[in-house]
């Protein structure tokens, strides 16, 4: 039989079953190798000609005991990871450059080796030096945290084979080199053998593992997204240069919920934790004022008040702008669309700006209601009651369709002083919140009713 060769772009991480000088997927030259296949022999023999051991299985029936876990003492942190940090589990930790990953992982590193867990800080894009001034600036100095600068993949793990620690924090993926890679670091397969050595490594030895990701433009985490599949969890650090607040978001998580949230504060000394981020995010909230509405949204298990801003001004320029900070644009098109075609409410010829006030990210479609009151608000220059929070889905049709956790929505609204709330018609019944429920079930009744139109 003739041997199957496999080959692979450095790049982009296309997959070829010949070499070629020029990438097909990414249009990169001389960045394609060859892979050593797992097994010499053909798939029908058993690999390197050696029979395997038999595996050990169990059925669904079977009770085993949940895994330790690690509290760190900063409770947001331990609120993303499902309640603390468990041992031999690989994290991932994106964002983008100069949003704080490093200041929020050595404070965590700090209070994870203050908790008792001997920890390693390898640190491949800054000195060691440079590490600890950080460390001095927090209030950290002190904390039994072990520092290393280096990049050599071989290096590290021989080192953290010898030291045995409970923890490593690697600073980040992308600096590592694997000398048995033929690619420069930060390249594809460089990235992808370094991952997969490192969590090996840790569910080998027993070890918890934290991986720093560079992003894209696009906001994903560079590198090939097998990597993400082959840790435990993906935290995605996210927030606006020109804010104090930062969102510490899970994507993944395999000991916990996802989509689960940290709220954070950039301040002097370090990031600081917000146990209450609803009251933060609307505490700049004055008088209220045409465009501006409050939505009760729920991010993982938390419910959270955030305040949508909208300003609708007419166009100079042919094509109207259309822009949107924090959430997604391709819904806000379609909002504007429903408005038109169902309410006979035009947005022709004129700029529409949204925000969602203090750097929030807003992915939930619970807040179309919010976002179709903060636009209509802005265009009839007629602002709505400071005390009322507004939330529900519109589908195409214009209709309004329940969302889930009601009760919950409510009940944060009300710990913050609102007294009315404006929801779909339909799905579970609010509960005793105390607070004056108007249910629509349109959203042309709810333009009638509100704005007086429709």
């Amino acid at each position: 039989m003739a041997k199957s060769n496999s080959f692979s772009c450095n790049a982009c991480g296309a997959s070829f079953n010949k070499w070629s000088g020029r990438c097909d997927a990414c249009g990169a030259w001389n960045t394609i190798v060859e892979e050593a296949p797992l097994s010499a022999g053909p798939a029908s023999k058993t690999l390197g000609g050696k029979r395997g051991s038999p595996i050990k299985l169990t059925d669904l029936a079977t009770e085993e005991a949940p895994p330790p876990r690690t509290n760190s003492g900063i409770s947001e942190l331990d609120r993303v990871l499902g309640g603390g940090l468990v041992p031999s589990s690989a994290i991932l930790v994106g964002g983008d450059p100069g949003i704080g990953k490093s200041t929020l992982l050595l404070q965590a590193a700090a209070r994870f080796a203050q908790a008792g867990l001997k920890t390693i800080y390898v640190s491949g894009e800054e000195a060691s030096a440079q590490v600890r001034m950080r460390a001095q600036r927090l209030g950290l100095g002190d904390a039994p945290v072990q520092l290393a600068a280096a990049t050599n993949l071989r290096d590290i793990l021989t080192t953290l084979e010898t030291e045995k620690p409970q923890l490593a924090v690697i600073d980040s993926i992308q600096t590592m080199w694997a000398d048995n890679v033929e690619s420069a670091p930060g390249s594809v397969s460089q990235v992808r053998a370094a991952a997969h050595e490192l969590t090996n490594f840790a569910k080998r030895r027993d070890m918890s593992v934290i991986l720093v990701g560079h992003v894209t433009k696009d906001g994903q985490i560079a590198g090939p997204r097998v990597v993400e599949h082959m840790v435990d969890t993906v935290l995605y650090f996210e927030g606006e240069r020109g804010h104090q607040f930062r969102i510490l978001r899970a994507v993944k998580n395999r000991f916990g919920p996802a989509d689960e949230i940290g709220v954070f504060e950039m301040t002097g000394s370090g990031l600081a934790e917000v146990l209450n981020p609803s009251a933060l995010f609307l505490s700049e909230r004055g008088e209220p004022s045409p465009g501006s509405v409050v939505f009760a949204g729920v991010e993982g298990t938390r419910p959270l008040l955030v305040e949508f801003q909208a300003l609708v001004a007419p166009s100079p320029h042919s094509q109207p702008r259309r822009s949107v900070v924090g959430w997604d644009g391709g819904r806000l098109a379609m909002i504007l669309a429903v408005l038109e075609a169902r309410c006979g409410i035009p947005f022709t010829g004129l700029d529409v700006y949204l925000n969602v006030a203090g750097g929030m990210k807003v992915t939930e479609p619970a807040a179309d209601l919010a976002v179709a009151a903060a636009l209509l608000s802005a265009r009839e220059d007629a602002a709505l009651p400071k005390e009322t929070v507004i939330f529900g889905e519109i589908s195409l049709s214009g209709a309004l369709r329940p969302v889930s956790q009601t009760e919950n929505r409510l009940k944060e609204a009300q710990k913050l002083g609102f007294t009315a709330a404006i929801a779909p018609s339909g799905g579970k019944p609010g509960g005793d919140s105390g607070m004056k429920l108007t249910r629509m079930g349109d959203l042309t009744a709810f333009v009638g009713e509100i704005f007086g139109a429709g």
